[in-house]
């Protein structure tokens, strides 16, 4: 091979590894026989949230302080030239942030003489702050019955369903879209039950990192890895309580099938260890999607959806309870009066109307935040006005709405396929009397899934083999539509 052949191979080398550094989803730190440190990759960056140029270049002890009593492993590896495997450490970085990691650290030799150390590191800090939370929420579970603000009937349905099963240990799953209250149902129920002595452990899936998840719920063990604790997880801290999972749709279906069988046997094994902890916990899961599209999609397993779904309550979207908006309203002007010690006694006309027309697609949680942010602008006001409002939350959108449903509109030969000429102006006529977009696609949906259920005289199957949806799918619908078909 000629001399400039080998040159260019070694360039194309050095690409990719500098390529493969910086794309690892571990941190990479490389440190010289001086110290200073030569390779710092984007991972290792964000796990310690500094720049690049705050690194590179600068003696490793002058950048990053350690406690009393901690050292630096990859320190450490340079001047002991010593591997070590698994070891945990807690450092700092430049603004006095901690850092929490699992590290391998190697000493770099050149033949006998060290020209330096690297470090592999997986970040632990989020799991540290996940579990000093999931603490603080042992003493935080306020929630009763009494919390639950709505008189429509929908509600009261759902309320009365969730207070029957405090009676019982049996699973629970609530089904309800983001925002509907899915933990103040699970602390209800909770609070009501003979468990309402014990933790209630509130935890939601999809703000778990998957590397650090099993851990998380079932703990580790002394050994498991060099520097590793033990370390009780979720399971354990809700002994004899409860253990809310909310958007159990988040978790990993290899994670899903170890959570069904610590259900199924009552027991979870810590990470490292060999044997197996008896458990009494009742768990309670929440979804923010028709679970049965979650199985079709495989978002969820179905063996899991059933052992979870003994009692299952929908949570119904404010949209479809606007009876209650108003209510809610008078309660998050009193909490806000409270918090803010203010003195706010109502909505003008003007705005109820908008809160009654709105769609809500964030639900009670949009209505708190935006009497919130309405009650931020004012000063002295007794009455919120138009001009409280979000500018881009409420006063756009049904005249956007309006826009796109004119749009999206089929002609008379698009409808055909579906409806009968001589009712396609009769349905359009009642779906016109909603007020969005999304409800008026709740209107069609409503009235299509009745007449093909007619057309099969109410048999289920037929009608969900005609529709293309599962027949889960179709009993899913005919639940949630079922005080309005």
């Amino acid at each position: 091979m000629k001399k400039e052949d080998e040159i260019r191979h070694l360039q194309q080398l050095i690409t990719f590894y500098q390529f493969i550094v910086q794309e690892m989803n571990e941190g990479v730190h490389v440190i010289d026989e001086q110290g200073r440190s030569i390779i710092y990759n984007k991972k290792m960056s964000e796990i310690e949230s500094m720049q690049a140029e705050d690194v590179l270049g600068k003696n490793l002890l002058d950048v990053f302080p350690f406690s009393r009593g901690e050292e630096s492993t990859l320190y450490r590896a340079l001047k002991e030239r010593e591997t070590v495997k698994k070891v945990r450490q807690t450092y700092f970085n430049d603004k006095g942030k901690e850092i929490n990691t699992i590290n391998h650290t190697f000493p770099i030799m050149d033949h006998h003489t060290i020209i330096g150390a690297v470090e592999i590191a997986n970040d632990v800090t989020k799991i540290e702050r996940i579990i000093r939370e999931s603490i603080l929420n042992k003493e935080n579970t306020k929630y009763t019955f009494e919390s639950i603000i709505g008189s429509s009937a929908a509600m009261k349905e759902v309320i009365e369903n969730a207070k029957r099963v405090t009676r019982t240990s049996s699973s629970v799953l609530i089904v309800g879209e983001t925002g509907t209250g899915k933990e103040l149902f699970a602390q209800s129920i909770h609070n009501g039950s003979y468990r309402s002595a014990a933790p209630f452990i509130s935890q939601n899936c999809a703000a778990l990192p998957d590397s650090l998840i099993e851990g998380l719920l079932f703990g580790t063990s002394k050994g498991a890895f060099t520097g590793a604790i033990e370390r009780p997880g979720l399971f354990e801290q809700a002994e004899g309580g409860t253990l809310f999972l909310d958007e159990i749709n988040s978790l990993t279906l290899p994670l899903q099938a170890k959570l069904l069988r610590a259900l199924q046997e009552k027991t979870i094994r810590r990470i490292g260890d060999t044997k197996d902890k008896q458990i009494d916990v009742r768990i309670i899961a929440a979804i923010n999607e028709d679970p049965f599209e979650a199985i079709s999609n495989q978002r969820i397993r179905k063996d899991l959806y059933y052992r979870l779904s003994v009692v299952t309550l929908f949570i119904p979207p404010l949209r479809d309870r606007k009876e209650d908006i108003l209510e809610l309203t008078k309660h998050f002007i009193s909490k806000y009066n409270h918090l803010f010690d203010m003195n706010v006694e109502r909505v003008s006309e003007e705005v109820k109307q908008h809160l009654l027309s709105y769609h809500w697609p964030g639900n009670v949680r949009e209505l708190q935040h935006i009497i919130e942010g309405a009650m931020n602008l004012m000063v002295d006001e007794k009455e919120i006005l138009h001009t409280h409002l979000p500018v881009h939350h409420i006063r756009r959108q049904n005249q956007l709405e309006k826009e796109a449903f004119d749009q999206s509109k089929p002609d008379d030969q698009d409808t055909a396929s579906l409806l009968n000429r001589e009712n396609q102006e009769q349905v359009w006529s009642q779906i016109e009397e909603s007020k969005t977009l999304r409800e008026k696609v709740e209107e069609f949906e409503k009235y299509y899934i009745t007449r093909i259920l007619d057309k099969h005289r109410s048999n289920i199957s037929q009608a969900a083999k005609e529709l293309g949806i599962s027949r889960q799918s179709l009993q899913y619908r005919l639940r949630k539509y079922k005080k309005t078909m």
